[in-house]
């Protein structure tokens, strides 16, 4: 069964309903109203999609997610199946999300970010211990980190762009390197711009 609601856009070239070669419980997808749906997009059977949920071009979401309201994905991003994507979230372009991560509410992820989910790939037993990241709400991963299987980044936590984030990352602090540490509380930054006194203000 495919529901899509009402006020759905879609352009040429989306696939709505793709069924996985792997088997599943139920094969139903449900899409809430709203929907902003750009060419190339893909949504396997099996998920659930909250309101106004958005995609660049050329993006994959795999069965068996739980995708909240107000979630965008931008151009050229996989979100591999058995996913938890809470609302108000954003992933930009070129990210991957592993099976099994687990994703608070308005988290930020940056372009080319990717999620890792296999502490031992190519054993033959890899899929039983299989658990993507877990990222607190209001999370920001900046551009291009690579993120360990089973690690949980805190709430409001920041994390450097280019960092490889090995260790769980507390809430509230600023992270970076490789592999990243932390360097410090969000309070303490300061906007390079001007614009504010303090960047982050409301996350």
């Amino acid at each position: 069964m495919i529901r899509i609601g009402m006020r759905a856009r879609r352009d040429p070239g989306v696939v709505i309903g793709y069924k996985p070669d792997r088997k599943i419980a139920d094969l139903s997808l449900v899409v809430a109203p709203g929907a902003r749906l750009r060419s190339g997009t893909i949504l396997y059977l099996g998920s659930r999609i909250g309101l106004g949920f958005e995609t660049g071009h050329n993006v994959v979401i795999r069965e068996e997610n739980e995708i909240g309201n107000g979630v965008q994905v931008w151009s050229n991003s996989i979100v591999d199946y058995g996913c938890v994507i809470g609302d108000g979230t954003h992933i930009h372009s070129n990210v991957y999300i592993a099976q099994y991560s687990r994703i608070g509410k308005n988290v930020f992820i940056a372009p080319g970010v990717v999620f890792l989910n296999d502490p031992h790939p190519g054993c033959v037993f890899s899929r039983q211990c299989m658990r993507g990241p877990e990222i607190g709400d209001g999370a920001v991963i900046g551009g291009g980190c690579v993120v360990m299987p089973f690690v949980k980044i805190g709430a409001g936590a920041i994390v450097g762009a280019g960092s490889l984030v090995t260790k769980d990352i507390p809430p509230g602090v600023v992270a970076y390197g490789s592999p990243a540490r932390v360097h410090g509380r969000k309070t303490g930054l300061k906007c390079v711009t001007g614009h504010l006194k303090k960047p982050y203000q409301g996350r």
